[in-house]
């Protein structure tokens, strides 16, 4: 069974649906108000899940834990700078969880996407989160590197956001999967204002195990694509991020992708 509020600033349900595989709820007169948010309830401790709270984030394949999501109206400009403007805008709103067919979780896909995912655990995985972020700026936040945006000729605010380093010698950050999963190719794209943004030119990833990867990213705008041998991992993290002996001291990251399958 899922079911799916709306509540408000003292926790007061507002809205309120439950159906077994599909749940909505729906607005067309209504303008959210500061301090609401979204909770999403299973009968399950451990579910995938695809999960839209607005029509301007993209749909997520999110593998929850715990049996309870929160997600919150996000009203703040301050956080808004790193979504659509559309987000939340308005008085229609739809907002849907349901549950993906088997061969959709089990397919071959890029583990590491989630647009729904936030600054602190939720329960809801994949999660990023650093040692460090830009100012705390939202457009800096970790869970900008896999919210799906590969926009990276500029920098800041939607939908150049990024996660952004704040010249951090020891910087790191990691993409937990909630889960063990079978990896085997990542992808980055880096941020590249040139010639504001600098790039690392050697980027090492290490696994849940200990087991480490060195990589050779170039400053190339695209994608670039880092193959290695099945690994078995719940988290992967980059670290020892070597920067390019250039004037610039700002190298970031506009995306990882992470690709495998579930363990199964």
């Amino acid at each position: 069974m899922l079911k799916l509020f709306l509540v408000d600033a003292q926790n007061q349900v507002v809205a309120s649906h439950q159906q077994k595989e599909e749940v909505y709820l729906a607005f067309k007169t209504r303008e959210y108000s500061p301090g609401e948010k979204f909770v999403l309830e299973t009968d399950q401790e451990e579910l995938y899940l695809w999960v839209q709270v607005d029509e301007a984030l993209a749909p997520s394949l999110i593998f929850l834990k715990g049996g309870r999501w929160e997600f919150p109206v996000i009203l703040e400009e301050k956080l808004r700078r790193a979504y659509s403007p559309k987000i939340f805008s308005g008085e229609r709103h739809y907002v849907r969880a349901f549950l993906p067919r088997e061969d959709e979780w089990q397919a071959y896909r890029n583990l590491a996407f989630n647009p729904h995912d936030q600054k602190e655990a939720s329960g809801a995985y994949p999660h990023a989160y650093a040692n460090v972020e830009t100012r705390n700026d939202s457009t800096f936040f970790a869970r900008n590197a896999i919210d799906g945006m590969i926009a990276n000729e500029s920098h800041g605010s939607f939908p150049y956001q990024s996660w952004g380093i704040n010249q951090q010698a020891d910087a790191e950050i990691t993409i937990d999967f909630g889960r063990m999963v079978i990896v085997d190719k990542l992808a980055l794209v880096l941020r590249g204002d040139y010639p504001h943004d600098s790039y690392w030119t050697s980027v090492t990833v290490s696994f849940s195990d200990g087991s480490e990867l060195i990589f050779e990213p170039t400053n190339a705008l695209e994608r670039q694509f880092f193959a290695f041998p099945e690994k078995t991992t719940r988290t992967i993290t980059l670290k020892n991020l070597l920067k390019h002996e250039d004037e610039s001291p700002f190298p970031a990251l506009t995306e990882i992708e992470v690709y495998g399958t579930d363990e199964k």
